[in-house]
């Protein structure tokens, strides 16, 4: 029940070596089966947001801490790896509103590097950044959905595993489905986030009302500072915000992306700044510098000493965000590979679309195989720190695409840039 089209990029463009031809697209005709513009603002916020909050703060916030020697420097970090996704952001609020195809960072490799360097970032997300960044994600899923039911002992790992495939095939039904569906339900997990980091926030700036701000005295103490261990501090808070580009993946599905994708990325990073570094605060307000780093699960940790039985309520919420995640990520993942299918860099079937549905249904299955192996395989963590390289640099190679557009085709419309 799927058919292959061209979507908004034109057929043609891409039979013809179209990665060069940046400027809007026409229309498709009509009866055409294409992807439907159904991102709405709220709706690309959500996946933004969605994405970018997983389990991270929840469970381990304390990379930043260890590597900055301090509570004051740590908070300078989450503030300063902010702006610094910020800035990336802008970037990519410029580059979807000049190439209006979908796709993100492989689609503005191509266009302005050519075929090669963007065959080689797709493989590497296509055979082991997206499986094995998913299978992270969802692992974290599995664990925290079990926690409740096995608690106080621990959860046998074939138990999280199991769990973690039935998440990952709910997943990708899900997104097979409808587009509007896996979009509702995005918004609603990305309101379950924000609102688990109320919970939070919420109770620790009330300790700070009380006078609990012990942990906040000497906080910028210099010989504490590692200068040596700031590289790893700032890499630590760069994979937290990771996930700002992902409305990128989806650009031609998007209302008005001239407006839209700016203004949601600009309105996602304020929130995601905001709440995080608040987080972090609340997170003082209670524990010691030392009991953070000693904790398995800050949240689980704060939880138990502010909220008293409610804590129990804390691994849901852990696990629901990272259902989040997994949902927008594959949502945008699965773009990029029908976008490179209709380049010709990926199997044509892969650029099918069904025809009531209106889902990339074979680009969505193609993660599905990839995701269970890197899950059951092995040490899918030593995998993926060694990809998260290859992740950074094809970004910062995007970024630099900006500043060469810029001067091989200076009179290409800019509507982000003009304003």
């Amino acid at each position: 029940m799927s058919r292959r089209v061209a979507s908004s990029s034109g057929a043609e463009a891409a039979q013809n070596g179209g990665n060069k031809d940046l400027t809007p697209q026409k229309e498709p005709p009509e009866g055409r089966v294409v992807l439907r513009k159904k991102v709405t603002l709220l709706r690309g916020i959500s996946i933004i947001i969605g994405t970018i909050i997983g389990a991270g703060i929840f469970i381990s916030p304390k990379g930043i801490l260890k590597h900055s020697g301090s509570v004051g420097m740590s908070l300078v970090v989450w503030i300063a790896c902010g702006v610094l996704s910020l800035f990336g952001a802008l970037s990519y609020a410029e580059l979807g509103t000049c190439i209006k195809k979908s796709g993100g960072h492989y689609i503005y490799i191509l266009d302005t590097f050519g075929p090669l360097m963007a065959f080689v970032r797709l493989w590497a997300d296509l055979i082991a950044i997206r499986p094995a960044g998913l299978a992270v994600i969802s692992l974290a899923f599995g664990r925290y959905i079990l926690e409740p039911i096995f608690a106080p002992c621990g959860v046998p790992e074939i138990a999280i595993k199991l769990a973690t495939s039935i998440g990952i095939t709910t997943v990708m039904y899900l997104n097979c489905m409808s587009v509007s569906w896996t979009a509702r339900l995005q918004i609603f997990l990305t309101g379950c986030k924000l609102l688990a980091m109320a919970i939070i926030i919420i109770p620790g700036f009330y300790q700070l009302y009380k006078g609990n701000t012990q942990n906040f005295e000497n906080a910028f103490q210099l010989e504490s500072v590692q200068l040596t261990g700031l590289p790893l501090a700032f890499y630590s808070g760069m994979y937290a915000y990771a996930g700002w580009f992902y409305l990128n993946f989806v650009t031609e599905e998007v209302e008005n992306p001239e407006r839209t994708v700016p203004l949601a990325i600009c309105i996602s990073m304020a929130i995601v700044t905001i709440c995080y570094v608040l987080t972090n605060v609340a997170y003082y307000a209670v524990m010691t510098a030392e009991e953070l780093l000693a904790s398995d699960a800050v949240a689980v940790t704060f939880a138990e000493r502010v909220l008293g039985n409610f804590s129990t309520a804390v691994p849901i919420f852990v696990s629901l965000s990272c259902f989040g995640s997994m949902n927008g990520c594959l949502f945008a993942f699965s773009r990029m590979f029908y976008v490179a299918s209709r380049e010709g860099h990926l199997p044509e079937v892969l650029s099918m679309i069904h025809i009531r549905r209106h889902t990339p249904l074979p680009a969505v299955i193609i993660l599905y195989p990839m995701t269970l192996l890197s899950l059951w395989s092995g040490d899918i963590y030593s995998l993926l720190n060694f990809m998260s390289f290859l992740r950074w640099l094809f970004i910062g190679v995007a970024v630099l695409g900006l500043i060469y557009l810029r001067y091989t085709k200076p009179d290409l419309p800019r509507p982000f840039k003009d304003r």
